[in-house]
């Protein structure tokens, strides 16, 4: 009923979104390209695809031989405009993603935010000069930049292929914006009772016959960020993420979840939040409380959490199969004539 109510407005979103596209297709609207490979990793819904992790799973395949940077809006962060992170930034200052990746990477990679890329990768070469490639995380709207490579992100059990235009729907455009990507990778894929032969032919129905790629969360150890404990078998949940559900049924499967604390996703977590998590924890013995490695660089911003026993678990991307050919196709975009 309630899409049924949307739907007119859904359709005035698609023209207005339509016609955006079609003014960058016939060259209307400016649209660059760079000497430098760029690689664009995005999704046609609003929400969480697992965008940050692909990119992360690209510097990890990219980095070892490569200088690499990467690009994001820096969504909810309390600066504004372009910024090269350091050491004093956080994720107030840079919003919780880049954070994340500059903690895990900012040796070797080059994080920066920017709303408007197509004016931040020319500050960003002005600077590093010896650069081999761009990732661009959440850009595939972004047409202001043409990219060299497009990975489009979709998630298996809400695929862009069944879902509306907003607000009916969750896309942002679209589904025939799929047309512009290069590959596409179907994320967060349950381990059994996987239709890839379905979901595949679905999903070239706006594609064409891109490549389609096959991936999976898979999930590491808890690590300590509060208290310096080992993890109990009793779990306090807190997330701030857009669909903490995979999460859930894999800790089910190593430690009793006594309660969970589920905010929005990118939540500016608060000292009453805090508060509220570490009474409900001293309500039980031996719990520990275990949250995302996303949520974790928010609460480590805040500063008020090491005195007591959390844990993060961070993730990885696991491609099912032909993952070595995603590989060799991204590689490729760095070969230079």
């Amino acid at each position: 009923m309630l899409r049924l109510l949307l739907f007119p407005f859904s359709i005035i979103y698609d023209l207005i979104t339509r016609s955006r596209n079609y003014l960058y297709n016939i060259g209307h609207k400016s649209s660059f390209r760079f000497d430098v490979p760029v690689i664009s990793i995005g999704n046609l819904n609003a929400g969480g695809s697992g965008k940050t992790p692909m990119t992360e799973y690209i510097i990890r395949l990219l980095s070892t031989n490569h200088k690499l940077a990467t690009l994001s809006r820096g969504y909810k962060r309390r600066s504004k405009g372009f910024r090269i992170a350091n050491s004093k930034d956080n994720a107030t200052t840079i919003g919780d993603e880049p954070y994340q990746m500059f903690l895990k990477f900012g040796k070797n990679v080059v994080v920066t935010v920017g709303e408007d890329r197509a004016y931040a990768i020319p500050n960003i070469l002005q600077d590093h000069e010896d650069l081999d490639a761009i990732l661009l995380d959440d850009a595939f709207q972004h047409r202001s930049v043409n990219p060299s490579f497009s990975i489009l992100l979709t998630d298996y059990n809400h695929p862009f292929t069944s879902d509306y235009v907003l607000p009916a729907g969750n896309l942002r455009e679209s589904r025939r914006g799929a047309s512009r990507a290069d590959v596409v990778v179907v994320t967060k894929c349950p381990s059994q009772k996987l239709d890839i032969d379905t979901l595949t032919k679905d999903i070239r129905k706006y594609a064409g016959d891109k490549p389609v790629f096959f991936t999976t969360f898979k999930y590491r150890d808890l690590i300590p960020f509060g208290n310096l404990s080992s993890p109990s078998g009793r779990v306090i949940l807190v997330t701030g993420i857009a669909n903490p559900d995979p999460l859930v049924n894999h800790l089910k499967q190593h430690f009793e979840i006594l309660k969970q604390f589920r905010y929005a996703d990118h939540h500016s977590f608060t000292e009453s939040d805090i508060n509220d998590i570490h009474y409900e924890a001293h309500q039980i013995s031996d719990a520990c409380i275990v949250t995302t490695e996303k949520d974790m660089v928010r609460l480590r911003s805040l500063g008020s959490v090491p005195k007591h026993p959390w844990f993060y678990i961070p993730i990885e991307v696991e491609f099912l199969k032909n993952g070595s050919e995603f590989d060799t196709l991204v590689a490729l975009q760095l070969k230079r004539d």
